[in-house]
């Protein structure tokens, strides 16, 4: 198994962000085995076999285990790009300051399903869906891309399944799935909207004039209960605290559902700004933050960047179902007091 690791998110986190993620599981999509694809899909040629997507994540793999090992993010972007590359090197610099690698950062080597689409060009993807790790921490869903045929795949997302995530149905990858567009028509929200609309409620929870189109999930259900146990803390010393959400442009994956809907895994970053009371300093909320806080000077506010990988479902307009998420991953990348 190939390990990658980072401490708790936030000391609070731990009891509710990381219990939903690392320790849940999230169901298997059923394959659709029929060799008639439904509504969404097209008879295709697979743009790889499975046995060259496993040689694939194996490569991939290799590449991790020596970043891993030495603690050093030099040399990753070779396979890793996109938001993964991001939240990798933040890792490793934590590992580096800790002394090991948290254990949600594991990916299992086993694959329960892969996606694998016919779509002829460039950039195309693929997403993969492992099995549980070893100590039971949930599936991974994993979006390995190739941004043209003169490049090498490379893991371009990672998210923790939710416990009892619900995924869609695919084409068996012998037939071949077929990807999305950030603005596929015909269903609930364009991918790209549906992101957007996903941002704004994780902004403003249950106040977003988007709450009723979601299914709760539990990510905005951690979320929720950080920021509020936070802003008990926060209001005994007179402080505050704000957070914005805001997707990135660009760093969105999607793939056609045998059912019609789409699978949606995009980039949201956001910001959390902490001030303290008057006359105290506003420091570290976890030991993630304090690694890459450093040596840093606390002043009385404190503002930290945050990588969210969110996975959507997207369903067709004519169901009855709400937008759901399935699946997410969240880091610190960046704290500095301001």
């Amino acid at each position: 198994m190939h390990r990658f690791v980072t401490r708790p998110l936030v000391v609070v986190i731990s009891l509710g962000l990381l219990c939903s993620l690392a320790a849940c599981q999230g169901q298997v999509p059923q394959v659709q085995k029929s060799g008639t694809p439904s509504s969404g899909t097209a008879t295709r040629t697979p743009n790889l076999t499975t046995r060259q997507e496993a040689a694939i994540r194996k490569e991939i793999g290799q590449v991790l285990d020596k970043a891993n090992e030495s603690k050093d993010p030099a040399g990753l972007d070779e396979r890793v790009s996109g938001p993964q590359l991001q939240i990798r090197t933040s890792e490793l610099q934590i590992a580096k300051a800790t002394g090991s690698l948290n254990p949600k950062t594991i990916i299992p080597t086993s694959i329960a399903q892969t996606v694998i689409p016919g779509d002829p060009g460039w950039p195309r993807s693929v997403f993969a869906i492992t099995t549980t790790t070893e100590d039971q921490q949930s599936k991974r869903l994993l979006v390995l891309n190739q941004e043209s045929a003169h490049e090498n795949y490379k893991l371009w997302g990672v998210a923790r399944l939710f416990q009892g995530a619900q995924l869609p149905k695919f084409p068996v990858a012998t037939i071949g799935a077929q990807m999305g567009s950030p603005t596929d028509e015909g269903l609930k929200a364009t991918p790209v909207e549906a992101v957007r609309q996903y941002a704004d409620l994780l902004q403003n929870s249950g106040s977003s004039q988007y709450a009723k189109d979601f299914a709760q999930d539990d990510f905005r259900t951690s979320m929720d209960t950080l920021t509020q146990a936070v802003q008990k803390g926060i209001e005994a010393n007179r402080g505050s605290q704000d957070q914005t959400f805001s997707p990135q442009d660009g760093e969105i994956r999607v793939m056609h559902s045998s059912e019609g809907g789409d699978l949606v895994v995009a980039q949201i970053n956001s910001v959390w700004t902490r001030h303290a009371g008057e006359g105290r300093e506003s420091t570290p909320a976890s030991d993630a933050e304090k690694a890459l806080f450093g040596d840093g000077k606390a002043t009385s506010t404190m503002k930290v960047t945050y990588v969210n990988v969110i996975a959507l479902y997207v369903p067709s307009s004519t169901s009855r179902d709400q937008i759901r998420a399935v699946g997410a991953e969240r880091e610190p990348i960046k704290v500095e007091a301001v």
